[in-house]
């Protein structure tokens, strides 16, 4: 019954023990919202949504605070660049995260803070820092002195006197290199707030340790987010928040990254996937299958090939659902109660490719139940599949994902093999020059109703608008 997770900071996986018992506090990194979300950014969210389920599945009552950091350098940047107000850019992009969560099935936040609504409780610690000899003011600005903090850099198991600190411009006064900005002296044309120390804007790292304070109190169970915020975000967030006199977080749990080609997905490479666009492609359900079910610690190499195996590999589960829903003439309930082997997995570490394994064993079972025409054993392993399901946010039942079930669904693995089968033809006849049955065959599939694109990694088809 005990779960465990791998803590960062220890480096190692540890029995987990709420600070209250019955209840559990968690703080996730959310978005820098200076552009629209691809899958990689989702993943984190998502991740975490998983674990908040299991925590409640187990009956602990979850506070969760994902945050909105509003105000940076790059939103800063593309304002000057688009001649666009900062806040109009980061209102958009925020709804565009809220989109890319929702439509993957995450649940809303407990609350769901922005940096911006939060200057005086940074003005406050700030405060607290230069009092107590960690923080101190130059041209305007503020920075955290890292000398002062003897457990500077333990998480990212760093030593001090190697450390490249990331600076940013106007960042002048330092008496150290390594000292890092929390607040940044205003410049011309950029927003600014009121402060002792005069007008000026946050940095990146004190926003979280403000909010986390405010939300959670001095003390709180798990600190979540990407394996590239351990240094600088993570490490800073600790000097302040421990500086202050907070004992901060028990737990540190990082997610890995989606790559492409071997590289961290992100927009400065130019190789990210945006969520409002593969939704066009996939179905929902099918890239939270996808972005969910690796483990949360293991990076994921995007390709459609993985999509695609992702799709048949739920299609299968989604297939027996509907089959004994179907026979048992009405809806199946979930079970109160997960698997035993599922629960152990889910206990260790949040182990979905091991729980996964279960869901997919039961819906075998219930296959050979359904073949065997005993009703009563295939009905009690939906209920059990519908449960695991659950847990993962992958239950097709479940009303969140009713509105896309209706395009089709039912018959979409069959459809694709289908499909597929058509376009090899087609491709056949491309081969061998055959352009007016190629072109035919297209015609015929598109008067169907589904759209064929031709790309570098052979055609693909969508359905297309109702």
């Amino acid at each position: 019954m005990t779960i465990r997770l791998y803590d960062t900071g220890a480096r190692q996986i540890r029995d987990f023990t709420p600070l209250v018992p019955g209840c559990v506090s968690i703080y996730l990194c959310g978005a820098t919202v200076q552009a629209a979300p691809h899958i990689g950014h989702i993943r984190s969210g998502l991740n975490f949504d998983i674990m908040r389920r299991w925590f409640e599945h187990r009956g602990y009552d979850v506070t969760f605070i994902r945050n909105v950091t509003d105000i940076d350098d790059k939103i800063i940047a593309k304002s000057a660049d688009q001649g666009r107000p900062w806040w109009s850019i980061g209102y958009e992009n925020e709804r565009a995260f809220n989109s890319g969560y929702d439509v993957l099935g995450c649940l809303p936040p407990t609350y769901e803070p922005r940096a911006t609504g939060h200057i005086t409780e940074m003005i406050e610690m700030m405060r607290g820092l230069i009092e107590r000899g960690h923080a101190y003011e130059a041209d305007g600005n503020v920075y955290f002195d890292v000398r002062s903090f003897p457990g500077y850099l333990e998480l990212s198991n760093q030593e001090l006197d190697d450390l490249r600190q990331p600076s940013g411009e106007g960042e002048t006064g330092k008496r150290d290199q390594r000292d890092f900005a929390m607040w940044k002296a205003v410049k011309p044309g950029e927003p600014s707030w009121e402060t002792p120390w005069g007008r000026g804007r946050p940095g990146w790292h004190l926003e979280c340790s403000a909010m986390a304070h405010k939300y959670l109190g001095s003390a709180f169970d798990i600190h979540g987010g990407g394996l590239d915020l351990i240094f600088p975000h993570h490490e800073n967030e600790i000097a302040q928040a421990k500086g202050y006199g907070d004992e901060f977080a028990k737990y540190w749990v990082h997610n890995a990254w989606v790559t492409m080609s071997g590289e961290k997905m992100s927009k400065s490479l130019g190789n990210s996937v945006l969520v409002s666009e593969m939704v066009k492609h996939w179905r929902p359900i099918v890239l939270r299958y996808y972005l969910g079910t690796p483990h949360y610690r293991s990076m994921i190499e995007y390709s459609e090939e993985a999509l695609r195996e992702a799709e048949s590999a739920f299609a299968r589960i989604e297939g027996f659902v509907q089959r004994v829903t179907e026979k048992a003439g009405k809806a199946v309930a979930p079970a109160d109660e997960v698997p035993p082997a599922f629960a152990e997995a889910m206990d260790d570490d949040l182990g979905v490719p091991q729980a996964l394994a279960i869901v997919h064993t039961t819906v075998r079972q219930g296959n050979s139940a359904l073949a065997a025409d005993d009703k009563e054993a295939a009905v009690a392993r939906l209920a059990e599949v519908r449960a695991m399901l659950g847990v993962l946010g992958l239950d097709p039942l479940d009303p969140h994902w009713a509105g896309e079930t209706d395009r089709g669904a039912d018959l979409h693995g069959v459809v694709d093999t289908l499909v597929r089968l058509v376009l090899e033809q087609r491709e056949a006849a491309r081969g061998r020059k055959d352009w007016g049955t190629a072109d035919g065959i297209r015609d015929q599939l598109q008067q169907t109703g589904l759209v064929i694109e031709d790309g570098p990694s052979g055609p693909r088809w969508t359905l297309g608008p109702r």
